[in-house]
C-alpha cells in the first residue's frame, strides 16, 4: 500500500469517520496502537468519546445526515491538525425506509456518498499540502452491495422508484463510492494523495439496525451471520496504515484482494465523470475546472 508515514518519522494523524462503533472503531484501536494520531468522528456523543478516550485518540462529533455537520467537522479538523496522512470515510447507513434529510436529499445517497464527498472537497488542500512531505490517501468503505446498485443521475434521491427495504438504494450508494474513489485518484494524480475503496465483507455490527432483512438475519442466526468487527477492519486497516500499496490509485479491492467484481456501471468512465459534476452541483460547489481545483 502507497507508503503513507508522515515526515522525518512524526506521527502520523489519520482521521476515521463512522469510528464509534464496527469496523472502524476496531481500526481506530490498531492505528492508534501503531503510533497513529487517531481522529475518531462519530454521530453518538457518549460512544464516540468513549472510543476517544479509550484508545488514547481525539473526538469529534457529526451526523451526516445534516451537511451543516460536515462543514462543521472539516472546519473543526482544519483547525486542529497541521497535516492529515489518511482520511477514511468509513461512516455509512442502510435505512429500511424512505426519508429526506433536513438538506431534501434522500439520506442513504447523503450520507454514503454526498457527505464523504464534501468533507473531501472541504479538506482537498490540507490533504494535497501534506502529501509534499509523505504520500497522503482517502480511503473510502464501499461494499459488494455495489453489483445490485443501479445509479441514476435523475433520480440520485430515489423519489421515481420503488423503495424496497433499501436494499437497492444502498448498493447504489456504494457504486457511487467505488466511482468517486476512482474519480478522486484520477484527479489528484501527481499530488501524492491516493485514493482507495474497499468491501470489508458482511459485518456484524449495529450497521443497518433498521432494515428488516438485517433484523431478521440478526435473529435467526443470533447475530452470527457474517464477520466480526475485527475481521472486518482488515482491509481498512491495511489501506489506512503505513504499508505500501501497490495498486493503482482508484483500486477498489474486495476485502484484500485488488480489482473487486463490480456493477458494470463502475466501468462506465463517463459515468464516473458525470456522477462527479453532479455531486457537485448539488452541493453546491460548482463546475468542474481543472482537475486539481475538482477535486478541490
Amino acid at each position: 500500500m502507497s507508503g503513507s508515514g508522515g515526515s522525518s518519522g512524526s506521527k502520523r494523524t489519520v482521521v476515521i469517520t463512522g469510528a464509534s462503533s464496527g469496523i472502524g472503531e476496531y481500526a481506530a484501536g490498531v492505528l492508534a496502537r501503531q503510533g497513529d494520531r487517531v481522529v475518531v468522528v462519530g454521530r453518538n456523543a457518549e460512544r464516540t468519546r468513549a472510543v476517544a478516550d479509550r484508545i488514547g485518540g481525539e473526538a469529534l462529533l457529526a451526523d451526516f445526515e445534516r451537511l451543516d455537520d460536515v462543514r462543521e467537522l472539516a472546519s473543526a479538523l482544519l483547525k486542529r491538525l497541521d497535516r492529515i496522512d489518511v482520511l477514511a470515510n468509513n461512516a455509512g447507513g442502510l435505512y429500511g425506509s424512505r426519508e429526506v434529510t433536513v438538506d431534501g436529499h434522500e439520506r442513504t445517497i447523503q450520507t454514503n456518498h454526498l457527505a464523504p464527498f464534501l468533507l473531501t472537497h472541504l479538506l482537498h488542500d490540507r490533504l494535497v499540502e501534506s502529501a509534499k512531505d509523505a504520500p497522503v490517501r482517502v480511503v473510502s468503505t464501499a461494499s459488494m452491495a455495489n453489483m445490485f446498485g443501479s445509479l441514476r443521475l435523475d433520480d440520485l434521491d430515489w423519489e421515481q422508484r420503488p423503495w424496497r427495504g433499501g436494499w437497492q438504494a444502498y448498493g447504489t450508494s456504494k457504486l457511487a463510492t467505488i466511482l468517486f474513489a476512482r474519480r478522486l485518484g484520477e484527479l489528484l494524480t501527481g499530488t501524492g494523495v491516493s485514493a482507495y475503496s474497499f468491501h470489508p465483507g458482511t459485518i456484524v455490527t449495529r450497521f443497518g439496525g433498521q432494515s428488516p432483512l438485517i433484523r431478521f438475519g440478526n435473529a435467526v442466526t443470533g447475530g452470527r451471520y457474517g464477520r466480526s468487527p475485527e475481521s472486518g477492519a482488515g482491509p481498512l486497516i491495511a489501506l489506512a496504515g503505513e504499508a505500501e500499496v501497490r495498486e493503482p490509485s482508484g483500486t477498489y479491492f474486495d476485502r484484500f484482494t485488488a480489482n473487486g467484481r463490480v456493477n458494470a456501471q463502475a466501468r462506465d468512465p463517463q459515468l464516473e465523470r458525470d456522477l462527479w459534476d453532479a455531486t457537485r452541483r448539488l452541493l453546491g460547489i460548482g463546475d468542474t475546472r481543472a482537475a486539481s481545483e475538482s477535486a478541490g
